[in-house]
């Protein structure tokens, strides 16, 4: 242990007794300066200190490692984003799921036509105690990653989003039960739209958590719907219709010929391996000069599906994304 870094000498002197680093240091800005390190791993899932740990780390000539959300505003993930390119560092953010053996797999089948065409993207968040805002912002930004990768950028948003049955306004917003910023609503609705026809939603709501099931995304379309059920480690279903009865239709889910998710074993699941498929990536992506699959820029863009939801309830009006207003839409 080369070093470490707590602004609390009490917490840092009992750390100090465990990992017995050569140096110590106040503050992690400092910690930086000095030791140079190559790569840096942002990993608290809090983001009020995203911008100041990121900036720091590039500031000090590191690539990044950070878990999602990127940032708290797109004006910050806008900034950090401007400073990796004129520093020429990479940032990696922690969208396990997008490399994921069942996601790579399923994006390959649904280019040979598994389901036919797509035509709609429906995505459920968990729905726990967190239901609505908080949920689409810890959980979400993973489904709209991959509703993204999927069927590509976002061209628009029309969304409700309700706090204890009437709709949101700026009144509303409050911050999080964790350190994520400004949330409002405790059901969210919310439709995209994306290039060639293609619909995607987001439903967040308590009420709904029975009727949904899992968390994760069902793709729908000409031929069939594949519905993922969403973890560090996905699993993969796909709907096939039974014979018309009476004009009634027995349909059923089951496994996908082919999906390498279905007999992983516990090891596979972890998040160990997933970890890993995004820090290979990260290290392969530096040497060879490139952008990481689970990139910045990627998940900025999944903020910014978060903040269009917020736009959108907000004017009451479709909303077209880039958006112009960088700032957070609560604030």
């Amino acid at each position: 242990m080369v070093a470490i870094a707590d602004p609390d000498e009490a917490g840092r002197s009992k750390a100090a007794a465990r990992a017995k680093p050569v140096r110590q240091y106040a503050d992690f800005q400092t910690m930086l300066n000095r030791e140079k390190p190559d790569l840096v791993c942002v990993a608290p899932r809090w983001t009020d200190e995203h911008f100041t740990m990121i900036k720091a780390a590039l500031d000090s000539g590191a690539h990044v490692f950070t878990e999602k959300p990127f940032a708290q505003t797109l004006a910050d993930a806008d900034a950090l984003l401007d400073l990796a390119k004129k520093a020429g560092r990479k940032i990696a953010v922690a969208h396990q799921m997008r490399l994921a053996p069942g996601i790579l797999f399923l994006k390959s089948a649904l280019e040979r036509g598994i389901i036919g065409d797509l035509v709609e993207i429906r995505a459920f968040g968990k729905q726990d105690n967190r239901a609505g805002a908080e949920d689409m912002l810890v959980l979400g930004v993973h489904l709209f990653d991959l509703m993204r990768f999927f069927a590509g950028d976002a061209q628009w948003c029309f969304a409700e989003v309700r706090e204890k049955g009437h709709e949101i306004t700026k009144a509303d917003a409050h911050k999080a039960t964790e350190g994520i910023g400004l949330i409002a609503g405790n059901e969210v609705y919310a439709t995209y739209g994306f290039a060639n026809g293609v619909r995607g939603s987001f439903t967040s709501s308590a009420r709904l958590r029975q009727t949904t099931g899992p968390w994760g995304l069902e793709l729908v379309g000409t031929k069939g719907v594949v519905r993922i059920l969403a973890d560090v480690f996905p699993r993969l279903l796909i709907l096939k219709p039974g014979a018309l009865v009476n004009n009634s239709r027995s349909d059923h889910w089951q496994a996908i010929d082919g999906d390498p998710t279905v007999n992983a074993t516990t090891a596979e699941r972890d998040f160990v391996p997933a970890n890993r498929r995004v820090l290979d990536d990260w290290l392969n992506a530096i040497e060879q000069g490139r952008e990481p699959i689970c990139n910045a820029v990627a998940a900025t863009k999944a903020i910014e599906m978060v903040m269009a939801v917020y736009q959108s309830a907000l004017s009451h009006s479709r909303v077209e994304i880039p958006l112009a207003t960088r700032t957070h839409p609560l604030a």
